[in-house]
């Protein structure tokens, strides 16, 4: 059975730095495609960024230049690097393994319990 724990998140303060890490266990990172969603208090969930087989990233147009989606194959891990954090990325986060069809990402494992990242102005 896959699992997934995602750590890392906290309090900070606006510019400042996160990493969020993605254990993985039940599964080979190497195997398929990755995402992590957020999901703000109250709002929808929505995906941030992705990363494929091949390690080829994508991000939601408002974290670009800023997060980073990585692979850690020896760790079998998922990170996010978040750089130059505002108020607005304040959400709970949660990685997900899942597959492309074209250009769209569809996670296939369930959801863990996320991190929860704060950002105060």
């Amino acid at each position: 059975q896959v699992r997934l724990v995602e750590s890392g998140g906290g309090l900070v303060q606006a510019g400042e730095s996160l990493r969020l890490s993605c254990g993985v266990s039940g599964r080979i990172v190497t195997d398929m495609a990755a995402g992590w969603y957020r999901q703000p208090l109250g709002k929808e969930r929505e995906l941030v960024a992705t990363i494929s087989i091949d390690g080829g990233p994508n991000y939601l147009d408002s974290v670009k230049g800023r997060f980073t989606i990585s692979k850690d194959n020896a760790k079998n891990s998922v990170y996010l690097q978040m750089n130059s954090l505002k108020p607005e990325d304040t959400a709970v986060y949660y990685c997900t393994l899942g597959t492309f069809f074209g250009t769209f990402y569809y996670p296939k494992s369930r959801w863990g319990q996320g991190t929860q990242v704060t950002v105060s102005s």
